[in-house]
């Protein structure tokens, strides 16, 4: 697709010349630098991991304070977890959170006891299906303490009593998150969103951090026509604090998707947003169509990720959920089997590649009018169609003309062409842009 004088082009895939070998190594590596970090809703880890993030792009992080009312929530207090650990009568650690910040139920009240260990089994998290792996837990809204380890270790242990240390505080502080925006030539926006409040697990959601902040780095090359706004904030109350703030702003979100669990070998999997049909499930239909035949698509529901704040009555934003296995529907999900040998780097690069050719239809989906509408014009005289052979894609593109000659009628989007005609929208877009420069077709809210 060529530039047409005047008019600014987005097009970042379709006519990707860069070598782009190394995107999944390049987040992977990301990932790997991140996934160490104790994050939960607040707190020092969440910081931590935005710093990380803000030596990639310009990041903006924004402080709001315990107490402050978000609707119907107010941000708790900030979390601080300093050391944990369980150890038996002879002084050694059996639970170390040194070793796993999966060990510590999030958000853990501090504690110092002794007890025996039929009474500290109260306050231990197991997986008894999966007795090798160490489940994550969180307390975040009722105060209470407790520890996660592995079934197989906890049957281990002989009875006797036990001392329980966890090390943190819970107090007056802030909720942190980050926001990189990129201007394009209109304040319309593409939010691109997800969550940075799990610790050390790499699918959920190291993997759609390190993703969206090596999207934004792309983008903050380019030339856009949309403004792309990406939002790391902690899970529910994150998403919540920042509509809450920007309340009068989120009129111009047109087009938007959460990230999550994109590292992994399944999927991928779109969840449609509340309005079912918004531009961008009918991109993520079109793509997962034509790229990804063993893709999976789902409608709307009310729970899952912060889709459901974005999606919300009051707000109803255009905002899909993009995963790759969908969330509780794989073993390693929310356990310490999720680690940096669970993501590779081709599937984290193959679910950039979604994202951004999402991104080129958003950015190259318009209305096209024929400028002759009678009859077909003569394209040949025009050098539109070729007079040899040899070119496979020859009849492909040449019918890709005529099908957006025939249904540019100002009622139909290239997308929507695209779909008639059974065709991927990188086709029917470069016959557009085609058409376009010999003044066939024009955009009428543009030209």
């Amino acid at each position: 697709m060529t530039p047409v004088e005047g008019r600014m082009r987005y097009l970042p895939t379709f006519t990707e010349t860069r070598d782009t070998s190394h995107i999944g190594e390049e987040i992977h590596a990301l990932a790997s630098e991140i996934y160490p970090l104790c994050r939960s809703i607040t707190g020092s880890g969440v910081r931590t991991t935005l710093a990380s993030l803000s030596r990639h792009i310009d990041l903006n992080v924004r402080a709001v304070p315990t107490g402050t009312q978000v609707f119907d929530w107010q941000v708790p207090k900030e979390w601080t977890i300093r050391d944990a650990f369980i150890k038996n009568s002879a002084g050694e650690r059996v639970v170390d959170f040194r070793r796993s910040n999966l060990h510590v139920l999030n958000y853990s009240m501090p504690v110092h006891v002794q007890l025996p260990l039929s009474e500290l089994k109260q306050h231990i998290f197991t997986l008894p299906d999966q007795p090798d792996l160490i489940p994550y837990r969180t307390s975040y809204y009722q105060e209470r303490w407790g520890f996660c380890m592995a079934h197989r270790d906890l049957e281990a242990l002989p009875d006797g009593i036990y001392e329980a240390v966890i090390d943190s505080s819970l107090e007056d502080g802030h909720l942190n998150y980050g926001e990189f925006l990129h201007a394009g030539a209109s304040p319309k926006e593409f939010l691109l969103s997800a969550h940075i409040c799990h610790p050390s697990l790499a699918n959920d959601n190291c993997s759609g951090l390190a993703l969206l902040t090596t999207v934004a780095k792309r983008l903050s090359s380019l030339k856009t026509r949309y403004s792309y706004r990406v939002l790391f904030a902690p899970g529910t109350i994150g998403a919540i604090a920042w509509l809450s703030s920007h309340e009068a702003d989120v009129g111009r979100i047109e087009h938007g998707l959460v990230v999550s669990c994109v590292g992994d070998g399944g999927g991928p999997t779109y969840k449609r947003s509340r309005q079912g049909n918004a531009m961008i499930d009918r991109a993520m239909g079109h793509l997962l169509k034509h790229d990804w035949p063993a893709a999976t698509i789902v409608d709307f529901s009310p729970y899952g990720y912060d889709e459901r704040q974005f999606c919300s009555p009051g707000f109803n934003l255009p905002v899909g959920l993009l995963q790759r296995s969908q969330f509780g529907t794989f073993p390693e999900y929310h356990t310490s089997a999720d680690n940096l040998d669970f993501i590779r780097p081709e599937h984290l690069a193959s679910s950039y590649a979604l994202v951004m050719k999402a991104i080129d239809i958003v950015e190259n989906n318009r209305r096209p009018v024929n400028l002759l509408p009678k009859c077909e014009p003569q394209l040949g005289r025009r050098g539109l169609f070729s007079t040899f052979g040899g070119d496979p894609d020859g009849p492909a593109k040449s019918m890709a003309l005529l099908w957006v000659l025939n249904l540019a009628d100002g009622d139909n989007d290239l997308l929507g062409i695209a779909e008639r005609a059974g065709m991927p929208f990188g086709i029917i877009a470069q016959a557009a842009a085609r058409l376009h420069e010999k003044e066939l077709i024009t955009y009428p809210d543009e030209d």
